[in-house]
């Protein structure tokens, strides 16, 4: 087993500081550049020292396979205003060259069972420590302000009611998933309607400039 879990954890949480500012710089590059960011703010976690055994047990992991098999030991979050969002910041942490990439998973558009939707990014993420370079799994989730509010609330009522949900509860559950998606799909609607008029708006005043200049 692991002797030293601080130890053990201790990549993972440098890890979860880089990509905070990492991300955060991101959005403040954005907003530098008078544009709209992407990304509204970022959390991070580390995986709690007894759900990380609890897994190991559930998985059949080994601790010497710890670090390769277990992917969400370093959770980061990146919340976004809109659905489009998601796929821009999927795109930006594509092309950069400080990770690699290993698998993604698309719970947007292709919803789990329980109605729980986001954007999953596992890469592997080098970390410089004492004893040379150390190369660890992180995860990142990529969702809507909306997504995270039903999937926080989710999670709370499955941490108090570990039992299985009732059927009529879990389809409750997916239909105001259903309902948050909806919502999101409508202020994108919305915003790419405001983006229109603001550049029919400017078109049309700089016609109304140039008429006036042949004047």
């Amino acid at each position: 087993m692991i002797k030293d879990w601080n130890l053990f954890l201790f990549p993972y949480n440098q890890a979860a500081k880089e990509w905070k500012i990492k991300l955060r710089g991101i959005r403040e590059e954005f907003q530098l550049m008078d544009e709209h960011s992407p990304i509204e703010f970022v959390t991070s976690r580390i995986k709690a020292i007894d759900s990380i055994k609890e897994k190991m047990v559930r998985r059949n992991i080994e601790p010497e396979r710890l670090t390769e098999d277990m992917e969400d030991i370093c959770g980061l979050r990146i919340m976004c205003p809109f659905l489009d969002d998601i796929y821009t910041v999927v795109d930006i942490l594509r092309k950069r060259n400080d990770i690699d990439i290993l698998e993604e998973r698309d719970y947007v558009n292709n919803e789990k069972k329980s109605g729980y939707r986001s954007y999953h990014i596992v890469f592997k993420y080098p970390i410089e420590l004492l004893d040379g370079q150390h190369n660890i799994l992180v995860e990142i989730q990529i969702r809507t302000l909306a997504m995270n509010f039903w999937a926080t609330l989710e999670h709370s009522l499955n941490y108090k009611h570990p039992d299985v949900f009732p059927e009529n509860v879990h389809k409750r559950l997916q239909e105001a998933s259903e309902t948050a998606f909806e919502l999101d799909e409508e202020m994108s609607e919305i915003r790419k309607e405001l983006i229109k008029d603001a550049k029919r708006h400017q078109q049309e005043g700089k016609k109304n400039e140039n008429c006036n200049l042949r004047k």
